[in-house]
């Protein structure tokens, strides 16, 4: 890429092209956030920068509309020039200008939040990090509604649970089911809930098998959707959280969660991306060590097994994962950080690699 970047999101356009968006930063701490975005093209396997004036935040949002913009929501201010906390700001990206430009601000200051394409061509957005009430920030259980007819966000029925870094998946009916996270307390959340575009209210559904913090969620060919991997426990960052390779399936027709086999290795913070043939690419992300990891794996839904798919040529976490127009699958960014060491002893990643999915065995 043509700037290191962590924590940054990946959208796959109309066109086959990718827009990476997100905090660039210097390669080593203290980093300095720079300004940038950038597109990727797969037929010459290049990057190049979009609109030099954009300072897209991390823990932000970013979801292609059904017009073929992209809604990029809300974020960490402390990583922009806009410092302060969470945004509540949003902003548009159009493919035809190659410009971010300013909509309507959300009602709710958020990061950590999850972005939701609906059927109608709403976005919902839901929870986060954010301001509860004057002066006092907390994880959030609101949530809220983005119309690009007008640009404007309008309040929806809140989730259950406050929760930050929860998983967030549209099924194939329509409802979108919310997952994980972690609550007020810092605990990772076992819990999960339904949110129904026809009545705007979100309802409990059955609880995963384990409480889960930055795991994935992976919508599968047959309905269901595949949770893998993340922290287990209480208080992130304390060293009572556990890293697992649990995985589970969310039957909608049944509205509950059964396992289905382990992933050969424990990891958290990775990507898992739904591959053309039905099965799933799980790559990256850290170990209990909190060393990034280079390996990745094939779970396949006939079986219910996971299977190694070989390794990236680089480790990282916090990296994007995109399915391309062809089948492959871009992967950009990240970090890079040894076994027990801080959180500051790590390197932020401008490589980019492409993974090539095998055929699958009849």
């Amino acid at each position: 890429m043509t700037d290191a970047r962590d924590d940054a999101t990946a959208t796959l356009l109309t066109d086959g092209r990718v827009l990476i968006a997100g905090p660039a930063f210097s390669s080593a701490f203290p980093r300095a956030t720079l300004a940038s975005a950038e597109l990727y093209d797969p037929k010459t396997g290049i990057f190049s920068p979009t609109d030099p004036t954009a300072e897209v935040p991390g823990g932000h949002t970013a979801t292609l509309l059904s017009d073929g913009r992209v809604l990029i929501a809300g974020g960490d201010g402390d990583l922009t020039a806009n410092s302060g906390g969470p945004l509540a700001s949003a902003e548009l990206w159009d493919p035809k200008t190659g410009k971010f430009a300013p909509t309507g601000s959300m009602i709710t200051s958020r990061d950590g939040h999850t972005a939701t394409l609906l059927s109608d061509g709403r976005v919902l957005i839901a929870g986060g990090f954010g301001l509860v009430s004057s002066g006092t920030y907390g994880v959030l259980a609101s949530a809220e509604l983005y119309d690009p007819k007008t640009g404007t966000f309008t309040v929806t029925g809140s989730m259950t649970t406050a929760r930050q870094y929860h998983t967030a998946t549209r099924l194939s009916d329509g409802r979108v089911l919310i997952t994980g996270g972690f609550d007020v307390s810092g605990a990772s959340l076992a819990s999960a809930e339904l949110y129904d575009p026809r009545t705007g209210t979100f309802t409990v559904t059955g609880s995963m098998t384990h409480a889960r913090l930055f795991d994935t969620a992976t919508l599968l060919s047959d309905s269901r959707v595949l949770m893998a991997g993340g922290w287990t426990g209480t208080e992130a960052n304390s060293g009572l959280q556990t890293t697992i390779a649990s995985a589970e399936l969310y039957d909608p027709k049944t509205g509950t969660f059964s396992p289905t086999g382990s992933m050969t290795t424990d990891r958290s913070g990775h990507t898992a991306t739904a591959l053309p043939d039905g099965r799933v690419l799980v790559a990256g992300g850290e170990d209990d060590s909190g060393a990034s990891l280079a390996s990745a794996e094939l779970f396949d839904p006939r079986t219910g097994t996971f299977d190694t798919a070989g390794s990236m040529s680089t480790s990282r976490d916090g990296h994007t994962a995109t399915l391309l127009s062809d089948g492959r699958v871009l992967i950009a960014g990240g970090i890079v950080r040894p076994p027990w060491e801080p959180i500051d002893v790590r390197t932020v990643l401008a490589s980019a690699e492409v993974y090539q999915p095998p055929p699958r065995l009849r």
